[in-house]
């Protein structure tokens, strides 16, 4: 495994890291200004930003292939990390940012010519944004089996009605198009049960309940988070995507770059704690000497540092292997990323936050927003124990008699 970072990687980090000095870390008082004002809707500062990185030529990075820049997991890796120093912009800015990155995966790898020309392109091209309805209030959707809707066949239509929550994107006004898993097939066997479906947002028969808030916070510059009820909405066939009873192999394909990605943008969340950390500790004085000389702190940096450095190397080997064998032989490293990564991150950020002091929990740090996002990434994409179930099973199995 080399892990250099090539002369592509290099190129796209340099103009990367300018446009965050130049562009992202300057507009961050003003974004979130804006945010505060303009509620699920993406504040305007934001299509400056996005018209500024095309020009730069930092554009849907995140996709392989001929839809995206082209670039491996291992290359786009050091990116995302950059990203994730400012959240809340970089990826939305860049056009990097969930739920439609995953959603343009699906579309890339799995939908029709007609289904690519309406949506993808446009979702390529910035010019509207996309939700994914998968989880349920109903039932514990970290088992995805468990999924109620249901998607019924009536002649050259199917009928969906059913029940979703945290429906990613879905409160932005320029969503245009929803992903929406349900059941076709009730009698099937568990995980041939599901199917998905491209649902207008504007379909007759879709609500749009409420927004769900996270920790407080809205979401709303990636679109938010909504509850959502389909009553006898009726799309045409035309609009499954794959084949019937494909929803669970689709998601699963789905969740795995989608998990990888999370990950990546966390180690950069984790650098800009240990970057405010190391700026707090040397600004300050308790009890007659710098927080930075309290044994404690010391402690906290050099523990974070260590952390960072080991997620890093598991975070890149997962990429390589993802770009070597696929996502199903990188299986065991995407699910231990997913444990380890936003676990470990809460907790840099919670040893910055408290360095901070007051100022740590306060709108005038972005750290309280970055613990948020990073505890909420422990439910996010499946749950840890979910994670931890699956992976113990397939360490058990290599010690079970055959």
């Amino acid at each position: 495994m080399d892990f250099a970072y090539d002369a592509t990687t290099e190129e796209l980090r340099k103009r990367l890291l300018e446009f965050m000095d130049e562009c992202v870390y300057p507009a961050e008082a003003e974004f979130e200004a804006q945010a505060a004002e303009s509620g699920w809707s993406p504040p305007p500062l934001l299509e400056e930003l996005k018209a500024e990185a095309r020009r730069r030529g930092l554009w849907n990075l995140f996709l392989p292939g001929e839809h995206g820049a082209g670039l491996t997991n291992l290359q786009y890796a050091p990116l995302a990390e950059i990203m994730g120093r400012s959240p809340r912009i970089a990826p939305a800015a860049t056009n990097c940012a969930a739920p439609d990155t995953g959603n343009m995966e699906v579309l890339a790898m799995f939908g029709t010519e007609e289904q690519r020309r309406r949506w993808l392109e446009p979702l390529l091209r910035g010019e509207i944004r996309s939700a994914f309805a998968m989880t349920e209030p109903d039932v514990a959707s970290s088992d995805a089996t468990n999924i109620a809707t249901r998607i019924e066949r009536d002649g050259d239509e199917y009928v969906i009605n059913g029940r979703k929550w945290f429906t990613s994107g879905a409160m932005n006004p320029n969503c245009a198009i929803m992903i929406v898993m349900g059941k076709t097939d009730p009698e099937a066997s568990s995980h041939r049960q599901q199917s998905m479906v491209l649902v207008p947002r504007d379909t007759p028969g879709v609500t749009v309940k409420r927004g769900m808030h996270v920790f407080g916070y809205t979401d709303g510059d990636h679109g938010g988070h909504a509850e959502v009820l389909f009553e006898d909405v009726r799309v045409p066939r035309e609009n499954l995507i794959g084949e019937e009873g494909g929803g669970f192999a689709i998601a699963q394909a789905r969740l795995g770059p989608g998990r990888i990605h999370h990950c990546m943008r966390l180690l950069g969340m984790a650098e800009r704690a240990v970057d405010l950390m190391c700026e707090r500790a040397l600004a300050r004085t308790a009890f007659g000497k710098p927080l930075a000389r309290q044994g404690v702190v010391q402690d906290w940096i050099a523990e974070s540092r260590v952390t960072i450095e080991q997620l890093r190397l598991l975070v890149l080997k997962t990429a390589w292997l993802m770009d070597t064998v696929g996502n199903r032989g990188a299986h065991t490293e995407i699910q231990a990323i997913k444990i380890a990564t936003p676990k470990a991150v809460q907790e840099i950020l919670d040893r910055a936050i408290q360095v901070h002091g007051g100022g740590g929990v306060s709108q005038d740090f972005p750290l309280a927003g970055l613990w948020a996002a990073a505890r909420t990434l422990r439910l996010a994409d499946g749950p840890d124990e979910v994670h931890k179930r699956s992976l113990a099973w397939r360490e058990l199995k290599k010690h079970m008699a055959s």
